[in-house]
């Protein structure tokens, strides 16, 4: 078989505990070893791993078993799985919600705008849209142009701000322009405050005394006194 069971050792530890199969059919089932299935029932492998059914997880039958039991020649077949897995949705535009489909042509006026690196297919990824949208917006042929008002895609739900960031940081590096690196501004740590020396401050100018002439201040004593005697 080229296929081995979902869970390969736990599988081969209950098919040991379990059933009288030799080491080499299970060995070939799970795709494992000779030596490390005979491991596994020494208990040198697989230690701590606990065993799964593989009738219960209906990747074996008990008349598959009974057959490799009754003939150590044959060859165990896994069942064929009934569940259909469906296929993964190809990468397409953006769903956008009928609510907000009457504010893409803003968004769009927006990331024309202010972000005219960015490619139509990014655009389309990033809101939703179709190529013709785009250009009938760019070109002003859309026949809503008269009330199309630049708003941001965030603010509208269009997009999340990651979403908007990643695709201007892509665009950017495909038309050569040079992303800002600077770290944020950030307030001063109070680590730094608390330990950080005041600085100086300069002392205020003292006012100059006014100078006095004695010959004059005991002039103006004498006129005084003499006044009062009078």
């Amino acid at each position: 078989m080229s296929n081995a069971p979902l869970m390969p050792k736990a599988t081969a530890v209950w098919l040991v505990e379990n059933t009288a199969l030799t080491f080499k059919q299970i060995a070939d089932l799970c795709k494992l070893h000779e030596l490390e299935v005979k491991g596994i029932a020494d208990g040198d492998v697989a230690l701590g791993i606990k065993g799964l059914d593989p009738v219960t997880a209906g990747q074996l039958t008990r008349d598959e078993i009974a057959k490799g039991e009754a003939d150590p020649e044959y060859r165990l077949k896994l069942s064929v799985s009934t569940v259909v897995v469906p296929a993964a949705p190809s990468k397409g535009p953006r769903y956008t919600p009928v609510s907000r489909r009457g504010d893409r042509p803003d968004a769009i006026a927006w990331l024309l705008r202010y972000h005219p690196e960015m490619t139509d297919a990014q655009l389309m990824k990033l809101v939703g849209t179709t190529k013709s949208t785009i250009q009938a917006i760019r070109d002003r042929t859309h026949w809503n142009s008269a009330n199309i008002k630049p708003v941001d895609p965030v603010s509208l739900g269009l997009c999340t701000q990651l979403d908007l960031d990643l695709a201007v940081q892509k665009a950017a590096r495909k038309s050569g322009r040079v992303v800002s690196s600077e770290p944020p501004v950030t307030l001063v740590p109070a680590s730094e405050i608390v330990h950080a020396k005041p600085e100086p401050q300069p002392e205020p100018a003292k006012e100059k005394e006014p100078a006095f002439d004695a010959d004059s201040v005991f002039a103006k004593l004498k006129t005084l006194k003499s006044d009062e005697a009078e």
